[in-house]
């Protein structure tokens, strides 16, 4: 399978030989790279069942799984790493499932669209419904259900004494451009974050 420059950069953060939980972890992709490159452990969680053949297909270990569902199931600190990519928005609590995945996990790797992104604020001033192009599906039939802004989204981590440890942000290829870092929520399509509860 091929490697997207974000899950490169998520990689590029996990130690050899960490136990890692996916959640949403789509195709497997990943997870199988981890496995190859990192000689990590651990599996995905995904509710796809297209998916989860692929992932068997790639020799990755994964559970047909609803994240509504929250993680209960999974003790404190199981994990070394719990990731979760382009999945925040989709699920019905997210603040719930990152308070889970601190509690299950040492760190956590989120990922989300950036609804600040200037092209939405563009589509709102027009009068549509602002969306970006990482999430193509019109607003009828995205699963899209809680999207947020950079700024949001750092504004919920100081709530929930969430410490970010590490930021970046792409465009909708995945790819860093000039200005993101120092404009984030404006330039920023796609956040990359890497978390870990903040025991201060």
């Amino acid at each position: 399978m091929t490697l997207r420059p974000d899950h490169a950069r998520i990689a590029e953060w996990i130690r050899p030989g960490a136990h890692v939980l996916d959640l949403g972890c789509g195709d497997g992709a990943l997870l199988a790279h981890l496995q190859t490159e990192r000689q990590v452990t651990g599996y995905g969680l995904e509710i796809d069942p297209d998916n989860v053949v692929q992932c068997l297909q790639a020799g990755v270990q994964v559970i047909q799984y609803d994240l509504n569902a929250g993680l209960s199931a999974f003790r404190d600190h199981t994990f070394d790493y719990v990731i979760m990519t382009q999945t925040l928005q989709a699920v019905s609590y997210p603040h719930r499932l990152l308070d889970d995945m601190l509690r299950i996990g040492k760190e956590g790797i989120v990922t989300f669209p950036n609804l600040g992104h200037w092209r939405c604020r563009l589509r709102l001033l027009a009068g549509r419904i602002p969306g970006v192009r990482a999430v193509p599906q019109p607003w009828y039939s995205s699963t899209s259900i809680h999207p947020c802004t950079v700024r949001d989204f750092e504004e919920l981590c100081q709530q929930n004494r969430l410490r970010i440890l590490h930021r970046t942000t792409v465009d909708h290829s995945h790819r860093t451009r000039a200005g993101m870092n120092i404009l984030p929520n404006l330039l920023g399509e796609i956040a990359i974050y890497r978390l870990q509860r903040n025991i201060s």
